[in-house]
């Protein structure tokens, strides 16, 4: 005898939905129903609340820019239903005070700039599916981080972090290898605004040597109002034990960057990269060479990375390489002293071409975390110009909760 699923025989199964037999078929329907309900409301919440206020000071402006400001995410991850679950997070940054600093989108061009505007957005939404062995496939806004981000990241000092609308692929089916694919259509920049894009990006990384990490690569970038380029490189790092407590450590990388879809044939530059420095105890030390080469008309550019870990945190290189490039002499110390980080960094810069020197800057660190998700730091960054731009100083204070 048939039954209708909405009858008291099935009281498992919601009006609306038919199957054709009761019994053992309505009962499938409901458990499948059921698991579903389970992964959406067995999920994982997330929160990210940061505070932070950001002084500069800068030659040639006559205010100074104070911007206190509170960047709050919420996010929520669902469990998996079917290998498929779903991600969503949103992000507001508030202007606490007045709105004493230069965002890009506020007009208020009488002060320094502080990308950080207020604004509620988005952050991520994508579906993850894990269907495929040893694969991960998201489609939707994402948060991507290549490598050390140099090339490609999440701009993760900013208030409000870099996303992309993408799907992506990452692949560790073969022996110590990461396959990551990505297609991009368009990027979520820091300051709210969208940059459409048909863009592939290929990273392959392996870890398989005892004293070596390589990662070889190709960023295809096909902008709708940008330069396009091509970047093909390669990077080995590792670490080396030399004696008891004391480690080296080494980076290096070679890129490449040419025309790609509609871009000019003057796009045409080299990046260059080495690091080497030593671990000891709690300390560590390193020098670095880096150089976005530069011809005078056309230079490295990197316009989908992090770019403020990288040149200097006053971000002067930070809005575009300039056309004559940049070499970066670098020295680095750090340390950990229980939960707290300390670090000082010194740059010299120059131009790759034309031979102007570019002005110096140097960077101090302390940041430390608290039981519980607390974190809290200051940072400063004073650039010295020369022959580019103008002498600025910045300071920051912040303080962050999350879980």
């Amino acid at each position: 005898m048939k039954k209708t699923c909405w009858t008291d025989t099935a009281p498992r199964c919601r009006a609306g939905f038919f199957v054709m037999l009761c019994g053992m078929g309505c009962f499938k329907f409901a458990l499948a129903e059921e698991t579903l309900t389970g992964a959406i409301t067995t999920g994982k919440t997330t929160a990210d609340i940061r505070y932070r206020y950001e002084m500069v000071d800068q030659d040639g402006i006559s205010k100074n820019a104070g911007a206190s400001t509170i960047r709050t995410r919420l996010g929520y991850q669902t469990g998996s239903f079917k290998d498929i679950s779903a991600t969503l997070a949103f992000e507001d940054i508030t202007v606490a005070g007045q709105e004493r600093y230069n965002s890009s989108v506020n007009g208020k061009t009488a002060y320094p700039v502080v990308l950080d505007p207020a604004g509620t957005e988005v952050d991520q939404a994508y579906l993850s599916y894990q269907g495929v062995a040893d694969t991960v496939v998201k489609y939707g806004r994402q948060q991507i981080i290549l490598d050390n981000a140099r090339f490609v990241g999440n701009v993760g000092w900013r208030q409000n972090e870099q996303t992309f609308d993408a799907l992506s692929l990452v692949n560790k089916g073969l022996p110590n290898t990461v396959l990551t694919y990505a297609y991009l259509n368009n990027v979520n920049t820091v300051t709210g605004t969208n940059t459409p894009m048909g863009s592939h990006l290929l990273n392959i990384h392996y870890a398989g040597f005892p004293l070596a990490k390589l990662t070889a690569y190709g960023y295809f970038l096909d902008f709708d109002t940008a330069t396009d380029s091509k970047t093909l490189g390669i990077r080995v790092d590792g670490e080396i034990e030399l004696a008891s407590k004391f480690t080296l450590i080494y980076t290096a990388e070679l890129a490449t960057q040419s025309d790609y879809a509609d871009a000019p044939s003057t796009v045409d530059a080299d990046y260059q990269m080495l690091e080497v420095g030593g671990k000891f105890s709690r300390y560590t030390v390193k020098v670095g060479y880096e150089l976005l080469g530069g011809d005078g008309t056309y230079a490295f550019q990197t316009p989908l990375a992090t770019k403020h870990a990288f040149n200097g945190w006053a971000d002067k290189f930070a809005s575009s390489t300039p056309a004559s490039g940049v070499e970066d002499i670098s020295a680095a110390f750090s340390a950990k002293v229980n939960n707290t980080a300390l670090s000082a960094v010194y740059h010299d810069y120059s131009a790759d071409s034309g031979g102007d020197t570019l002005g110096s800057e140097l960077d101090l660190l302390a940041a430390t975390k608290f039981a519980g998700g607390y974190s809290a730091g200051v940072k400063y960054a004073s650039y010295q110009a020369d022959t580019y731009l103008t002498d600025t100083d910045k300071f920051w204070v912040w303080g962050a909760f999350k879980f």
